[in-house]
């Protein structure tokens, strides 16, 4: 079995891309979803959120919830909004967020490979999040929140992509945030083999964003296996849909974090214990971590800048010495007495994209005692993780631009 593989892309009508395109079902809340889709009635998060069309009440991963995902998703193809492509394509995929380009392939990913880890990993999932959504892919009998994956720079994958993206795209817009979206197919078959045989020779791919989508992707496709007493192997539920970049295209943003109290401890207290792992220094407003091993700290009022003592750095580690976990088991968990981040209510998570002006906000408004912002973690940090089978600790990466739902979906049969 192949590590990729065209598919047949369910996709937006000709022209109707713009009223289906969605931000990713994870990053609004049902409130926000419910503002953004008012008085578009072929937005994809009447699908990827379909609680916004019910009673505001409901329990978000009631079975009533998936049916109308269901209901809305039919709808959208009996109504002529979405329609399945006829033979297996792949697809070209370019973000464009101001300078930044990149420029990615759309394939059906492995499953068997996500299982043996050749499909990398850097994260756990939660029980809760993947059984939502199983759930989800169920009721569709459909994929449609996309993996992000990053392969090996291979200047012959950027070439195909490159030509195959050379003239009018089948889709192209600009979504609120500014971010542009635009989306090519790839039919022709000696190009698809080429771009096959180019992925099979790539030692592994990585997954950056969309752990719980490939594991609910891995249960569907076990048990839809042990229901099927003849299977080839090549059945569309061994698959799951991944948009693939390059690893050098691929833009992280910090992940701050925020907490709501000093443990007792009194501002001069709190900083005076700090001196003992880090260098702490006043700075400018808003100061903004330039290397890795250095924090900035937010206090009511002042930054700080931390450098922390470079014999702490567990060099021979790639999780140790990442700077979330120097963070964490120099400061959050010794000092402030925070250990489990997933759990802990004390502490909260900002994606860099809102800014340091964020970080302010919510210190200087009362809800938040201090904050710290990060230097971010890098592709090759975040691969060498997953090379040696190991797990970040929550909250480390934030992936720019995103990946819109709607414009691709894989269907299981």
């Amino acid at each position: 079995m192949s590590l990729i593989k065209p598919f047949r892309g369910i996709r937006p009508a000709a022209g109707r891309a713009g009223e289906v395109a969605a931000p990713p079902y994870d990053v609004l809340s049902a409130d926000e979803a419910r503002a953004r889709a008012a008085g578009r009635p072929n937005s994809f998060l009447h699908v990827s959120k379909a609680e916004i069309d019910l009673p505001p009440e409901i329990d978000h991963y009631s079975a009533e919830v998936y049916a109308k995902s269901r209901e809305n998703f039919l709808r959208m193809f009996a109504d002529g909004v979405l329609a399945q492509d006829a033979t297996p394509c792949y697809y070209v995929y370019r973000l464009t967020m101001g300078d930044h380009v990149q420029t990615g392939l759309v394939a059906a990913a492995s499953v068997a490979d996500y299982n043996s880890n050749r499909i990398r990993k850097h994260e756990f999932t939660r029980p809760d999040k993947e059984d939502d959504r199983v759930r989800q892919i169920e009721a569709l009998n459909a994929q449609t929140g996309p993996v992000l994956l990053a392969h090996p720079d291979a200047s012959e994958v950027d070439a195909l992509l490159a030509g195959a993206s050379a003239g009018a795209a089948d889709a192209d817009l600009t979504a609120d945030d500014g971010i542009r979206h635009a989306i090519w197919s790839i039919r022709d078959e000696a190009t698809q083999q080429r771009l096959t045989a180019l992925f099979d020779a790539m030692p592994a791919l990585y997954i950056a964003d969309g752990h719980h989508r490939s594991a609910a992707a891995s249960r569907v496709a076990a048990a839809r296996q042990a229901r099927n007493p003849h299977p080839s192997g090549e059945e569309d539920y061994n698959h799951f849909l991944a948009v693939i970049f390059p690893r050098r295209q691929m833009r992280i943003f910090d992940y701050n974090r925020v907490v709501r109290d000093l443990n007792g401890l009194s501002t001069m207290g709190f900083l005076a214990r700090l001196t003992d792992r880090f260098v702490v220094s006043v700075c400018a407003p808003r100061y903004r971590p330039m290397q890795r091993g250095e924090f900035s700290l937010y206090l009511p009022g002042q930054w700080y800048r931390l450098t922390i003592h470079q014999h702490l750095i567990p060099h021979d580690d790639p999780v140790g010495r990442l700077d979330v976990s120097l963070l964490s088991d120099n400061l959050l968990g010794p000092v402030l007495a925070i250990k489990d981040l997933r759990r802990d209510k004390r502490i909260d998570f900002v994606g860099g994209i809102r800014g340091l002006e964020e970080l302010e906000r919510r210190v200087d408004s009362g809800e938040m005692a201090a904050a710290f912002a990060l230097h971010p973690t890098g592709m090759e940090e975040l691969m060498a993780v997953a090379d040696e089978g190991s797990v970040m600790p929550p909250k480390s990466t934030w992936f720019e631009p995103k990946l819109a739902d709607g414009l691709v979906s894989h269907a299981l049969d």
